[in-house]
C-alpha cells in the first residue's frame, strides 16, 4: 500500500509546519466571532496553534490572534484557549496520540 500524505498546517505563534493533528483550528466567522473549532469543519477563517501550553500562552502575552484576524479579541477567550490546550495535552498523555 502506498503511504497516504499527512496534511500539514502552520502554527501561527511559532511559524512551523505541523500535522494537522498536532494543531487545533481557531476560527472567525462572519460576525466576526473567535472561538476554538475541534473539529476543524466550522465556515470561517482559521488560523492554527500548536497543542503545548507554553505556545497558547505565548499566543496569550503576544495577542497573537488578534493580528492574525484583525480584530480586538477578549482576554476570556485567551484563558479559554490556554485551558482547552492544557486539557487536549493531558488527554493525550493519559490516552495516547488516538482521541
Amino acid at each position: 500500500m502506498a503511504q497516504r500524505k499527512v496534511p500539514m498546517r502552520k502554527d501561527i505563534v511559532t511559524g512551523e509546519m505541523k500535522p494537522k493533528k498536532e494543531l487545533v483550528r481557531i476560527v472567525k466567522n462572519k460576525e466576526n466571532e473567535v472561538s476554538i473549532d475541534p473539529t476543524g469543519k466550522k465556515a470561517g477563517r482559521g488560523a492554527y496553534i500548536f497543542l503545548d501550553v507554553a505556545i497558547a500562552k505565548k499566543a496569550q502575552a503576544e495577542r497573537t490572534f488578534d493580528k492574525a484576524f484583525g480584530i480586538k479579541i477578549k482576554p476570556e477567550f485567551y484563558d479559554e484557549l490556554v485551558a482547552y490546550v492544557d486539557h487536549q495535552v493531558a488527554r493525550q498523555e493519559l490516552f495516547g496520540n488516538g482521541k
